[in-house]
Formats: C-alpha cells, structure tokens, sequence
C-alpha cells in the first residue's frame, strides 16, 4: 500500500482575475521507504505539491491520502496528529528558535505531541546523537554553522520516529561540501531506517540520487524516472 497517494489534485489561488491554478488534477503514489525527487522550476508547483502531500496545507480539489486514510476529510485537529506523528520536516530556511538551545529546539515535536520531560530528552538526545551534534545540546542555536543548523534540523525531524521525512531544497544556503553531508546523512536515514524521503529542488544532481525523479511543469507532472 501507498504511504501516500493523491487523486486528481488541484490546488487554485486568488479569485476571477487573480486565478492560478497552481496544480492542474495530479495523481501520484509514493511507496513506503521509497526515495523520491520532485523536481521542477521556481513556479512550477512542486513546493505547492509538497505542501499538500506533507498536509500544511488543503487542496482545492481531490485527495491526499496517508497510509490509506483521507486526510482531506479529517478535522484540523486530527490533521495536525497524523502530520506530527507521521511526517518530519527539513527546510532550506532552518526556522529555528535562535536564541534557544539544541536540545530544546529538537525537542519541540515532542512537546506538541504531549510527551513527557524526561522521555523528550532522552529522545532528543538519542536524535543529536545519530546526526553526531549531542555534544552541541546545550549550545544556542544562533552560535551553530550553517550545516550545523541543517543537522539540528534533521535531529527534530526524525525525534519522533516519522515514517516520512519532507525535504524542501534542503542543501539551497549550503555550500558544496557541506550540502553533500547532509543529503548523505539524509539517504543514509532512508537506507538504514527505512523512512521514505521526498525531496522538493531543482537541483538535478541532488534529485538523481533519488530513486524515483517527478518533474512538474506549469502544474502538471510532465515525465517520471525510475
């Protein structure tokens, strides 16, 4: 079965004059464990796409389905739970608290998710382990690198055990090197745990690496590689 599928998506801004149709009625399954790259020029829809598959946002049309369930037909409340307990999250903007420390700002999931004190650390500190920063718990986020943050950001990503991690142009404000061992770092959480990755760039060196490359033009997914 699909960890995610969508039928006949679409998603409209604005209104009479100011229409956009943003996504034009996709259809697309994303297989458990699966590597895939949604690739697609500034203004093509693939960050709209992400939005929708990862449930920050409603579509105006069709359905977003997440190990079978409906989500479109949910109430937010029960969104947010199914989003928080099934999705983590890595941005090209690390949206993080800069003047909080490590462990506090990879702890967040877990606060909204209601877990207690002392499992939120000892999880969060098992996170900082695997991406090799627990020595950095206590640090301020503001004091971090730039890679460093992105590591962070994978760390509050994969707290709470997601079955699926959305990754928006996550190597965009590094440089080279440093972007090369984040996105080993996510492939290897891919390989070794068995999250499903889908990544949203344009970067096509970064989405050939993933086993499965969408490409969407104008709203509409033009070809697929496998």
């Amino acid at each position: 079965m699909s960890i995610i599928a969508t039928k006949s998506l679409r998603k409209v801004y604005g209104k009479k004059a100011t229409k956009f149709e943003a996504l034009k009625g996709l259809n697309l399954e994303i297989e458990e464990g699966e590597s895939v790259a949604i690739v697609g020029k500034s203004g093509s829809g693939k960050s709209t796409l992400m939005h929708l598959l990862a449930l920050l946002d409603k579509p105006t049309e069709g359905a977003v389905k997440v190990d079978g369930m409906d989500a479109t037909e949910m109430r937010n409340k029960k969104v947010n739970l199914l989003r928080n307990s099934r999705f983590g999250f890595v941005f090209q903007q690390f949206f993080m608290n800069a003047n909080d420390s490590v462990l506090n700002n990879v702890m967040l999931p877990l606060k909204i998710a209601g877990v207690g004190a002392r499992e939120r650390k000892r999880r969060a500190m098992k996170a900082l382990k695997v991406v090799e920063l627990d020595d950095k718990a206590k640090n301020r986020a503001v004091d971090l690198s730039g890679g460093q943050k992105q590591r962070v950001c994978i760390a509050r990503a994969i707290v709470n055990n997601p079955k699926v991690i959305f990754a928006d142009e996550p190597t965009g404000n590094l440089d080279s090197t440093t972007g090369k061992k984040i996105m080993d770092l996510l492939f290897g959480l891919n390989k070794d745990k068995g999250i499903t990755l889908i990544i949203v760039t344009h970067d096509l060196e970064l989405a050939a690496r993933c086993g499965r490359q969408i490409y969407i033009k104008d709203g509409n997914i033009v070809k697929e590689n496998a």
